[in-house]
């Protein structure tokens, strides 16, 4: 007897698509070429490599004329860290607030509270996962100091304006670009808008130097020292006679947060690939959309345009027409060999550790409401035509199921 299969896998019936689905393969031989020359380099000259050297210098060299801005850039160990010593450079005051946006990583939170800052969550523009003006100025007082805007799965908030109504009232702009490498707010790179800016460059973001990394930019130069110092124990690099072997000449105390030569020199690969990353991701995301408003009545997909950088894509789904909450919808969506966050536990407002370093037990109901309403699936560049239409009818496939009749 074959199988039934309208009977959802998650009830025991066979896979929409038990196809493995590709895999993404960030490093390949041109970032295996990229360390053989790093070797090459060094040996040729007769010592080890290290950080801060030929290769790290190139990396930070081409993410500035990535950006297309000028400026400076310097390449850290970790995305957190960039965010933890972006904001160290600021040099706010102890326990000024931190406005930061309400659905990101837990490495936000924990930048601003371990460099003894306080947060103040905004609230998301209704129907989105990005923050906006309005919700910029519900929040501001007079012991803002900063804020922290994340562009979130690879779509730029509106970001000119927020930083303009911030720097009405002197108030500095991290952005957080950690999920969005690449993206445009106008036809400009985020990253190039506020006082300065973080990115991640782990192995799963659309542009990646190894296992972990992060960059941090900034056009303004006394900034960049600042963001240098605190990425190496607080060295004053730019002084005249100054001697790294000699601690007396340190700043103040600082960590070691170095990227390392052979993770730059993957950097300098992989960020001539980003662009055609994104491109490939957009065209995607664009037929297997296409093929969701062919094959189902209750989810919408996320838009896409030009200017998204994509790193997870939301699906909206309707739920007064199902049987099921929106996260068993993912859940049984995900059990069809489809690769979804089924219910996006990344909303600050819920996490109970952090509460006591905020600075008010505000809530950020459209933040919880776009999360509940849409669960989030998981690509990369390799995805085709067929991973498009396999997996539109494996959410069919889900729908027909759990609908109201």
């Amino acid at each position: 007897m074959s199988a039934d299969t309208t009977r959802l896998a998650i009830l025991g019936g066979p896979k929409a698509r038990a196809t493995p689905l590709p895999g993404r393969f960030a490093f390949g031989d041109p970032e295996f070429a990229a360390v053989q020359e790093v070797f090459a380099y060094y040996k040729a000259k007769g010592i080890d490599f290290g950080y801060q050297g030929y290769f790290e210098e190139r990396y930070c060299q081409n993410f500035v004329s990535y950006l297309g801005v000028g400026g400076f850039a310097d390449a850290v160990a970790t995305g957190t860290g960039a965010l933890y010593v972006a904001l160290a450079a600021l040099q706010l005051p102890r326990g000024s607030h931190v406005l930061v946006s309400p659905i990101t990583d837990p490495g936000t939170l924990s930048a601003i509270i371990l460099n003894n800052l306080t947060p103040v969550l905004l609230d998301s523009m209704p129907g989105q996962y990005n923050s906006g003006p309005e919700q910029l100025r519900a929040r501001l007082t007079p012991q803002t100091r900063a804020l922290v805007l994340v562009h979130c799965a690879g779509v730029a908030a509106p970001v000119d304006d927020m930083v303009a109504i911030a720097h009405e009232r002197g108030v500095k702009v991290l952005e957080d670009c950690s999920q969005s490498h690449g993206a445009k707010w106008k036809g400009q790179k985020v990253g190039t808008f506020g006082d300065i800016a973080a990115f991640s460059t782990m192995y799963r973001k659309n542009h990646a130097t190894g296992g972990c990394g992060g960059v941090i930019f900034s056009r303004d130069e006394n900034l960049y020292r600042l963001v240098r110092a605190h990425a190496d124990r607080g060295k004053p690099f730019w002084r005249e006679g100054y001697n790294d072997k000699d601690p007396k000449q340190f700043l103040f105390p600082a960590l070691n947060w170095n990227l390392d030569e052979l993770s730059a020199a993957i950097g300098i690969s992989a960020l001539h690939k980003l662009d055609g990353v994104n491109r490939r991701r957009r065209d995607f995301l664009r037929a297997f959309s296409d093929e969701l408003r062919t094959h189902s009545e209750l989810c919408t997909p996320s838009p896409v345009t030009d200017n998204d950088a994509p790193f997870f894509f939301p699906i909206f789904v309707d739920a007064t027409r199902l049987q099921c909450t929106v996260r068993e919808f993912g859940e049984a969506v995900g059990a069809e060999g489809v690769s979804v966050n089924p219910h996006y536990d990344y909303v600050v407002s819920e996490w109970d550790y952090l509460k006591p370093h905020c600075a008010d037990a505000f809530a950020t109901p459209n933040a919880v409401a776009v999360r509940d309403g849409s669960f989030n699936l998981l690509f990369n560049e390799n995805f085709g035509p067929t991973e498009a239409r396999d997996l539109a009818a494996a959410i069919a496939k889900v729908e027909h199921h759990y609908r109201k009749t």
